[in-house]
């Protein structure tokens, strides 16, 4: 042991030690708490120094610097010895971390930045307008498309798809074009507003100069779009005068501007003008489409070449209307007889590519077998020589056998019955065209009383229905018209259902002649809803009684979505160009304030010249309804007396009266909601309108 005065110096085997431990120090301990190279060193510094105490040796491995700069001594921990890995926080410059080492935790690895892709909810939804825009000038299925647009729930980019849709439409043909107007009218309120649409359109006539380098005729066709939404009322017309005083002068946009005010907006009956100018309505569409087929035909037939006749049909793309191929081929296999070899060949190559699917070849067959009796008239032989084909057709293995079967069950069919409907299906369908022409709901009532025959109201429903689907919207608005005045006058809910049950029954069969049949249908299903004619219930009614694989349950689904959605009553009355509607509520404003007057205080003649300047013998239950109501609402019975001078006088009939209690009766839960006693008062009404003789005995 080392003498006291010799305390001070070290031997040469404690320098080797404090070397080796200086090393072990630099490349092993790690921690901020340990004593780091410059500690170790100045302390080396100071022993040599001579300073007093213990052994530097182990001071060396045992001090710490403080925050003041001091190096103290701390208690061993047993960490950073020579042969060990450190201590388990050791985290200093010069560390690394060991696998092997035994407190290893791979959550001490050093962090690396990696690229993370940067969501962008405006390309998303660019994305999938994009496949919704394609999809749907594939399959024309608005109500598929306006689901999908819904479904992405980003109403803040709709203005997006506005332009997304018209810009795609534009570079395509006229059929497109139609479309991407329709789509529009159709989204208009229901998903996309006002206000989005306007924001498109800006930013399709700031972006016209780009359009025009890929689209030549860009300034004309993007001022019809113009022109065809203020048509069809969702652009205001004040939003093209607000666009002029925002766009730059020199642009472009302003020559598209010009051109939809005075080249289309402002021509003489622009708005027909406008909305056939790319095939417009769905019946001129079909007419297109037959002419098209007509040609092709003929063209066939002169030249012979069945891949280039093939070619065209492909190219109509009409799968759905294949059928009026086969009934104008057949008819010209008939008529031509020369041509038949030919038009044989055309349709069997046709069934084989699966250009024509079996059953738009049967459907073409069955319409020529039905109309062979006309066709007798100009070919003789017609029934012969169609018989011909069919047996050739079916041994061949391009016609379905069963279909002679089916054709076979026609002659069965003509018994009293059937030959009583025929008549009456002909005098209504008469009645129908002659009000179209004069708009004399009372004469069209009257002659329905002298047919004599209310089990078949449901088939005159389907018959105006039919016959108004295939015509301009103005006599698709009188029908709705008519379906109301006659509601509950002489025809009752359950024909109205019946009638609707037949419609989509044959709904395929209607769309022969209609290619937009289910979508017409669908509107005249929610109008009804909306005009009282129909319940909201019997549209399940309805469609529980369809057949499970029924196209007509489609459509039922489709009106069911056009009644729920927002301001439904606002669009449905003006769907068709909204006079008859319109007018409709307008009458109901005067209905209440005629009432309104009279119940406080005014003159009973004058209210009843008021019902009487209405004009409306069809509507007069929505007074009856209204009287009732205001009567529990005000609890002044003095409108009762209104109700009987009225029915005295004849201006309320017995079935308007009875309607109008009716509807009454089924809002009851609504109308208790603000008027408590609703049930009470209202028991008390009918039993005083059943004293008076008011209400029909079945009620």
């Amino acid at each position: 042991m080392a003498s006291p005065k010799n305390e001070g110096f070290l031997t040469e085997e404690q320098r080797e030690t404090l070397r080796i431990a200086a090393q072990n120090a630099e490349l092993l301990s790690s921690s901020p708490r340990s004593p780091n190279k410059t500690g170790i060193h100045e302390f080396h510094e100071k022993g040599k120094g001579g300073g007093g105490g213990r052994s530097p040796v182990a001071g060396a491995r045992h001090v710490r610097r403080t925050h003041s700069g001091k190096l103290v001594r701390v208690k061993k921990d047993g960490a950073g010895g020579k042969g060990t890995w450190g201590k388990l926080l050791d985290s200093g410059p010069d560390s690394y971390i060991d696998p092997n080492d035994p407190n290893y935790d791979s959550g001490e690895e050093p962090y690396q930045l990696e690229g993370a892709t940067v969501l962008n909810p405006v390309h998303d939804y660019k994305k999938s307008i994009l496949t919704i825009i394609k999809e749907y000038f594939s399959t024309g299925d608005v109500e598929l498309a306006t689901t999908e647009l819904r479904d992405l729930d980003s109403d803040e980019h709709h203005h997006l798809f506005v332009k997304k849709l018209v810009s795609m439409a534009m570079d395509r043909h006229n059929k497109e074009k139609e479309m991407a107007s329709v789509l529009l009218s159709a989204l208009y309120a229901n998903v996309i507003s006002s206000a989005q649409i306007s924001h498109g359109f800006f930013m399709l006539l700031e972006s016209v100069d780009d359009l025009a380098l890929d689209i030549l005729d860009a300034v004309d066709v993007l001022a019809l779009f113009l022109a065809r939404a203020v048509v069809d009322e969702i652009l205001p017309p004040a939003f093209l005068t607000r666009a002029k005083k925002m766009l730059p002068e020199s642009s472009k946009s302003l020559c598209v501007i010009q051109t939809a005010e005075k080249s289309y907006l402002s021509a003489p009956h622009h708005a027909e003008f406008v909305e056939q100018k790319w095939g417009g309505t769905t019946h001129n569409t079909v007419e297109e489409v037959k002419k098209k087929i007509s040609v092709l035909l003929r063209e066939y037939v002169e030249n012979g070449d069945t891949a280039e006749a093939c070619r065209c049909i492909r190219e109509l793309g009409v799968s759905f209307f294949h059928h009026e191929v086969v009934k104008r081929a057949l008819i010209l296999a008939v008529e031509i007889q020369t041509a038949e070899p030919l038009i044989l060949k055309l349709l069997k190559k046709a069934s084989e590519e699966f250009l024509i699917s079996p059953s738009q070849m049967a459907k073409g067959f069955s319409r020529v077998s039905e109309s062979l009796d006309d066709l007798s008239l100009d070919v003789p032989a017609a029934k012969v020589l169609f018989e011909n084909i069919v047996n050739k057709a079916i041994s061949d293995r391009w016609l379905d056998p069963s279909f002679c079967k089916s054709s076979g069950t026609d002659d069965e069919k003509r018994d009293e019955g059937y030959d009583k409907s025929r008549k009456y299906k002909e005098a209504v369908a008469d009645i129908i065209r002659e009000y179209f022409l004069s708009d004399d709901i009372p004469e069209l009532i009257r002659s329905l009383e002298d047919l004599a025959a209310p089990e078949y109201n449901p088939i005159f429903i389907k018959k105006l229905i039919t016959l108004a689907m295939d015509r301009k919207k103005r006599e698709k608005e009188k029908a709705s018209v008519l379906l109301s005045a006659l509601s509950m006058e002489i025809i009752s809910r359950d024909d109205v259902v019946n009638g609707f049950i037949m419609l989509l029954e044959s709904a395929e069969d209607t769309a022969l002649d209609i290619l937009d049949a289910s979508n017409e249908l669908a509107l005249f299903l929610a109008r009804a809803v909306i005009d009282d004619v129909l319940a909201p219930l019997n549209l399940e009614e309805i469609n529980s009684k369809l057949p499970k694989n029924c196209r007509g349950r489609e459509t039922v689904l489709m009106a069911r979505s056009l009644v729920s959605a927002r301001h439904a009553g606002e669009r449905l009355l003006r769907c068709w160009g909204g006079g008859t509607g319109w007018a409709v509520e307008d009458a109901k404003d005067k209905i209440i304030k005629l009432l309104e007057e009279y119940e406080s205080g005014g003159d009973i003649g004058e209210a009843c010249q008021c019902i009487r300047d209405l004009a409306m013998p069809f509507f007069i239950h929505e007074v009856v309804k209204k009287a009732l109501v205001m009567a529990m609402e005000k609890k002044n019975d003095r409108l009762l007396d209104l109700l009987q001078k009225c029915f005295s006088e004849g201006l309320i009939t017995i079935y308007q009266m009875t309607k109008g209690f009716s509807r009454v009766k089924e809002g009851l839960d609504d109308i208790a909601l603000d008027i408590p006693n609703a049930q009470i008062k209202f028991q008390f009404y009918l039993e005083h309108a059943r004293q008076l003789g008011w209400l029909l005995p079945t009620f």
